[in-house]
């Protein structure tokens, strides 16, 4: 297959350009700099067209991961500049499908599991997932992820491409043992004794394995009847308390010291992040994943974890 992954520099897309890479497909990553790897790499600037759009042409399929990261503080600039960067890349991904000579079969959007409420009790999937909103005090913040996640979708929405499926991929986080990823820095807390619950423990966490990710994205393109939103997350979210818990399992230690919510925000404001990332509960299920007969590798966490802990000791060796 030829496959286009715009904003494919960073963890996520290095993870789907190393397996097609190593599967014999042709890729090309678009990126803002020019970068060294071992697939195509060509520059566009993510706001206008250019050449670079000629590299849609007969493709497969279109990966658009762009988007400044939202692992910092929401300061009025930060803010502008991830909601900016992800609507316009988004946007001119779409234009640039339209123009198409030879439009890609499908188009694959980054997108979420933010844009769901935050909540304990039901789960959210594609059709009843409650979209907004969220738990009462809640912080502004949060409704501000809801926002830029809802503005990042409805340019999808909007784009008229008769020739190309859209789909609109709301992942959970997604864990691989690569270095400086969500699963380093969670490891890393429990192999210096700080990986105790978070706040209240109560709060969910949604994620995906790095395989089935990857297998998952794989799957909508093969399969055309996935259009729109597709929730990419393990079937099984877990509360935080039993999350790490199960992370110190598998790293083979028992003691993790808590982490009170007052604490979070001032280890927050000293990282330059927010604690949305990790007091907002996110109780995502893959309902059309599993509907459509999608079969994760790993749907229990224990077991994911075992495993992305086994791998990350043998890349540090």
């Amino acid at each position: 297959m030829k496959i286009v992954i715009p904003g494919g520099t960073g963890q996520v897309g290095v993870l789907l350009a190393r397996m097609f890479h190593g599967s014999g497909h042709e890729v090309t990553v678009l990126s803002r700099r020019a970068i060294a790897a071992p697939w195509r790499v060509v520059q566009w600037d993510a706001e206008t067209r250019g050449d670079w759009t000629h590299e849609f042409d007969g493709a497969d399929a279109v990966i658009n991961l762009a988007g400044r990261s939202v692992n910092c503080r929401y300061t009025p600039e930060n803010r502008r500049e991830i909601l900016e960067s992800r609507v316009n890349s988004a946007r001119v991904v779409g234009e640039a499908i339209q123009h198409s000579r030879r439009p890609p079969k499908v188009w694959l959007q980054a997108s979420t599991a933010t844009i769901y409420a935050h909540r304990y009790d039901n789960a959210n999937d594609e059709m009843t997932g409650i979209i907004g909103g969220g738990e009462p005090g809640a912080p502004d913040t949060w409704k501000f992820s809801i926002d830029v996640a809802e503005a990042w979708e409805r340019v999808v929405d909007e784009t008229e491409t008769p020739h190309t499926r859209r789909v609109k991929m709301r992942s959970s986080i997604i864990m691989s043992p690569d270095k400086g990823g969500p699963f380093d820095v969670l490891l890393g807390l429990v192999r210096h004794g700080l990986g105790g619950k978070s706040g209240s423990g109560d709060q969910y966490v949604s994620w995906i394995h790095d395989y089935d990710f990857i297998r998952a994205v794989c799957w909508l393109i093969e399969h055309p009847q996935f259009e729109g939103p597709v929730n990419l997350a393990a079937p099984e979210p877990l509360p935080n308390a039993e999350f790490m818990h199960a992370l110190r399992a598998a790293w083979g230690t028992k003691f993790g010291f808590p982490a009170a919510a007052w604490m979070l925000e001032i280890g927050a404001l000293f990282l330059k992040t927010e604690t949305e990332l990790i007091l907002k509960s996110r109780r995502v299920i893959p309902s059309r994943l599993l509907r459509e007969g999608f079969e994760f590798e790993f749907p229990r966490w224990p077991e994911a974890a075992y495993d992305l802990t086994q791998r990350w000791k043998a890349g540090r060796k």
